[in-house]
């Protein structure tokens, strides 16, 4: 009786994270470039009950009775999200796979979808947020006119020079497993063990997407997927509940029995 009780908490435990995922997704829906999370469970180690000897002597294994269920892997789904035109110089979408790598307060590096971005008070190109990107480009103080080609070539035009100059390229970074990325909140990411290493290239080449200016990836999650994902992990949550309940009336019902 107390395994059930331990298993129906296991049930609790886990269907409690599934709503909390599932929360946060539908909190950012509206979130720029947000990347969706997904929880995967599994059963929990199983365990000999009996045993009976065969009459060759051996000891075979009767039953096997579960653990309850956990937690098998909770990650980001990178799947693209839809892309809306917005107009503004400023605003780019990665059509395809690829990060921006931006630069980290403390000089490390991190990696975004994000590609809402802005001018900083050291003429830095920046994302919103304020992390300047990698490749270290900076927009003149009396700049015009900007725009970023589908390689990633940043040309402005200034009110002193009106043929364009190149500023630089911006070049994205993928990898071999970005569900294993580290995420770090305002849409970052950072490398770790299940990620591999970040390969660089240039936007539009060969696996990595192209660079659309005016535009924004809009987050990937599906608002009516997730409520529905949302109903099946309440009802999973109460059917928990009541098996906890309901052992706790068996053990009551058995320590009466005695009593009698």
């Amino acid at each position: 009786m107390l395994n059930s009780l331990y298993i129906g908490a296991t049930g609790l435990h886990a269907q409690q994270m599934y709503v909390d995922t599932i929360a946060n997704n539908l909190a950012n829906v509206n979130t720029p470039g947000y990347k969706k999370s997904r929880v995967d469970f599994q059963d929990l180690m199983y365990r000999e009950l009996s045993k009976i000897n065969s009459p060759d002597g051996t000891q075979q294994t009767l039953q096997r009775l579960g653990s309850g269920v956990g937690v098998a892997n909770a990650e980001k789904v990178f799947a693209a999200g839809d892309v809306k035109k917005t107009d503004a110089p400023l605003d780019l979408a990665i059509q395809g796979d690829g990060f921006f790598e931006v630069v980290l307060p403390d000089g490390s590096q991190a990696f975004s979808r994000g590609g809402s971005l802005k001018i900083n008070s050291d003429g830095m190109l920046s994302t919103t947020e304020g992390y300047r990107l990698r490749a270290s480009i900076h927009v003149p103080s009396d700049a015009k006119q900007m725009s970023v080609s589908a390689d990633g070539h940043v040309l402005v035009t200034t009110a002193a020079n009106k043929a364009a100059s190149d500023l630089g390229q911006i070049e994205l970074a993928k990898f071999a497993n970005p569900g294993g990325l580290k995420p770090l909140g305002d849409n970052l990411y950072r490398v770790s063990d299940g990620s591999g290493d970040a390969v660089y290239g240039k936007a539009g080449d060969d696996g990595f997407g192209g660079i659309a200016q005016g535009f924004l990836e809009l987050s990937n999650v599906n608002f009516n997927d997730e409520m529905v994902n949302l109903t099946v992990a309440q009802r999973a949550y109460e059917v928990n509940t009541r098996l906890i309940q309901i052992s706790d009336e068996l053990m009551s019902l058995s320590n009466n029995m005695r009593r009698n």
